[in-house]
């Protein structure tokens, strides 16, 4: 569990500006009791989401399965590979069915299109409680 003193960061990719404010509405400044505050880095692009990473200190990356040109899911998989301390990711999916496909990127988590913001809290809070690994 992260540090209860400090905020958790949290990177949202989208290309879709909509997108990245919906998941920030759903999760909300605390997305529970407790949990610190969230904080946000919102990136619209594939290499920018590589550039963010690779500086480290984010408790959670939550990333946009359906964006474009480069898909979240690819993301995902790239720095699961990449990456010696990756936190957790969670995809978002372009229906539930597509969960399998999370399960290929090696992400932690799938939470479909339309955001659910019960589900996607359900499925943050989870990540951020788990024990790092």
């Amino acid at each position: 569990m992260p540090e209860a003193s400090r905020p958790l960061r949290v990177l949202v990719y989208s290309d879709n500006p909509r997108t990245r404010e919906q998941v920030q509405l759903a999760l909300g400044k605390r997305v529970h009791p407790d949990l610190p505050e969230l904080t946000y880095v919102e990136v619209a692009t594939g290499p920018m989401v590589i550039a963010e990473m690779d500086k480290g200190g984010f408790d959670l990356a939550i990333l946009d399965g359906e964006a474009t040109p480069v898909g979240g899911l690819g993301i995902a998989k790239q720095l699961k590979d990449e990456l010696d301390d990756c936190p957790p990711l969670l995809v978002l999916t372009g229906r539930a069915d597509d969960a399998w496909l999370a399960k290929w990127s090696r992400a932690e988590a799938a939470v479909p299109h339309p955001i659910d913001p019960i589900r996607l809290g359900e499925a943050v809070v989870s990540l951020l409680r788990a024990p790092v690994q």
